[in-house]
């Protein structure tokens, strides 16, 4: 026999043998679809499609824990996650809040992870004091677009906002931080922003400590979970399993640290008698 047919011969056997174990390995791969938008530093999408920030080491860790299992990023925007949601472009969206518009959805939510807050930030100009942020109805409020505040009842209809406020917004916390410090008062008093952003903000420039005024009382304090929907191929409490190992191990509170974020109190002991 020449020996090219040999070859193919021996090609052919191996793949036949190998086909049984690569359709087996292939059954056990879970892929799931994943909203993600702009919610710096949880999350954020760059510029090769990748999540990015906390959510970003997560994944990665999630996926070296468990092999079988990969993420496949779809790209939203905090006004549009909703509607993308419902039209059934992910399942799963990591660290949100049931309050945000979840609770009409059919969604499963699990405990939570995550715990921030927002923060109001003027800038730090002579005779300003805590007092600044009484009236805050008066103010020249910056906020992001799509984002839930209590301040405004978790109304995120700009058209809406813009009659009860006023109030501009945008995309970015540094920008909004920018318009504070450019001192425009007819344009920007008042920011919101989350208070890891501004922790990780100040580290990068500290110069800018002593220019900014922060109210003592936040916005809003918050607890984010996993939103899963009802019937996907995976479950909220399934979630919660793929955490454990990363929590228990102490890597979870690690990269959440990283981002000057932190995990609730308890959550490794939740996890442990599940």
């Amino acid at each position: 026999m020449p020996a090219r047919d040999i070859a193919r011969t021996i090609l052919f056997t191996l793949f036949a043998i190998l086909l049984p174990a690569i359709t087996q390995a292939s059954a056990h791969q879970t892929t799931i679809t994943l909203g993600v938008y702009h919610f710096p530093p949880i999350a954020s999408v760059g510029q090769n499609g990748e999540a990015e920030g906390l959510l970003g080491d997560l994944l990665k860790a999630l996926e070296q824990t468990h092999p079988g299992l990969s993420f496949q990023i779809v790209h939203t925007s905090p006004k549009r996650r909703h509607l993308d949601f419902d039209a059934g472009l992910y399942d799963v969206i990591f660290f949100e809040s049931p309050q945000w518009g979840w609770s009409e959805r059919p969604v499963d939510v699990t405990a939570p992870i995550l715990e921030d807050e927002e923060l109001y930030v003027a800038l730090n100009t002579r005779g300003r004091d805590a007092s600044f942020f009484e009236n805050l109805h008066q103010r020249n409020i910056v906020a992001i677009s799509g984002y839930h505040y209590r301040l405004t009842g978790y109304e995120t209809d700009t058209a809406v906002l813009e009659e009860q406020f006023s109030i501009e917004f945008s995309d970015s916390h540094s920008r909004n931080l920018k318009l504070i410090m450019a001192d425009r008062p007819s344009v920007a008093e008042i920011a919101i922003v989350s208070e890891s952003y501004l922790q990780r903000y100040l580290s990068e420039h500290p110069g800018d400590r002593p220019k900014l005024l922060i109210a003592d009382d936040p916005d809003q304090r918050y607890q984010l979970s996993i939103i899963v929907r009802k019937n996907a191929v995976t479950t909220a409490d399934d979630f919660l399993r793929l955490l454990a190992p990363l929590v228990l191990s102490g890597q979870y509170q690690r990269l959440v640290e990283k981002w000057n974020l932190a995990a609730p109190t308890g959550l490794a002991e939740g996890l442990t008698e599940r």
